[in-house]
């Protein structure tokens, strides 16, 4: 249990009991046994309800405020993430599978927040999958303008709303390069939304994922939509994908040179970034 709420406070949060409980590293525990390793560890404490390291029981008002407005401002902003993947899966054909991820899937979201998606792709389709989701979320940013922002999410045109956090080629997934606890927690933590199957394979063809988190070869995925009807994939040649990365990358570099006066900003992307590798995108050799 300690190791769990050690990896939540790298993320930037912490659980209630019966929520730790049933992500904890190892496989769930009850909310019983929570309280009494709570209560017994002399590295843990409960404050503001929710188990954390003592050292950050100052912060842990900070975190039942996010998962107060987490339960203002999700609904409205889940039911609008369907929508997109909906709209997504349906003009990029290479996609197998989509899970909302960060903020929204861990139970942080804001307002403020912008919305993460994990991708599964067919292989040398990565960069036009982070292309066609930006595009796409440029188109739908501008619908909601009024959309509140922060120091992440403002953009000159449009709010930064739908977003790429993890594109993972077919071929990288087999074997993931990476099958340590933090990358199962991604996995456990994200929300299926189309291709479960996908992800079923994933997890089957990397067991040491269920090491970390048994809990993975059965979490539920409440989100999934049928698939749409897809244009055919002839509009998608791999051979796009070289400019796509160039394309990207110049969209990317941008995206941080407007965040050059806001230091706290760069520091959380960079962060981020560290938590993905070596599966992120434009990382230079």
């Amino acid at each position: 249990m300690r190791r769990t709420v050690a990896l939540l406070r790298r993320r930037g949060y912490a659980l209630t009991p019966s929520r730790l409980g049933a992500i904890c590293i190892g496989g769930p525990l009850t909310e019983r046994e929570v309280r009494w390793a709570a209560a017994s560890d002399p590295e843990l404490v409960l404050a503001e309800g929710l188990v954390v390291e003592r050292d950050a029981r100052e912060v842990a008002g900070s975190i039942r405020d996010r998962a107060d407005g987490h339960h203002r401002a999700s609904g409205e902003y889940l039911a609008m993430t369907v929508d997109f993947v909906r709209h997504l899966v349906a003009v990029a054909p290479f996609i197998t599978s989509v899970s909302i991820a960060g903020s929204l899937a861990s139970g942080g979201f804001r307002a403020t927040d912008d919305v993460d998606l994990n991708l599964i792709v067919e292989d040398r389709h990565r960069h036009l999958a982070y292309v066609v989701v930006n595009f796409l979320g440029v188109v739908h940013a501008l619908r909601h303008r009024a959309k509140p922002v922060d120091d992440l999410t403002r953009r000159p045109v449009a709010p930064r709303l739908m977003t790429v956090n993890l594109v993972l080629e077919r071929s990288q997934c087999r074997p993931l390069i990476r099958r340590d606890e933090d990358m199962a927690f991604e996995l456990l933590m994200s929300e299926p939304v189309f291709g479960v199957d996908a992800l079923n394979e994933v997890v089957a063809g990397n067991p040491a994922l269920l090491v970390h988190f048994p809990q993975l070869a059965y979490r539920p995925a409440s989100l999934l939509i049928d698939t749409p009807r897809r244009i055919s994939p002839r509009w998608y040649p791999a051979a796009l994908d070289a400019p796509a990365r160039a394309l990207g990358e110049v969209a990317w570099r941008y995206m941080q040179w407007t965040r050059r006066k806001h230091p706290d900003a760069l520091a959380r992307v960079a962060y981020v970034r560290a938590t993905m590798r070596p599966y992120t995108l434009f990382d230079k050799p």
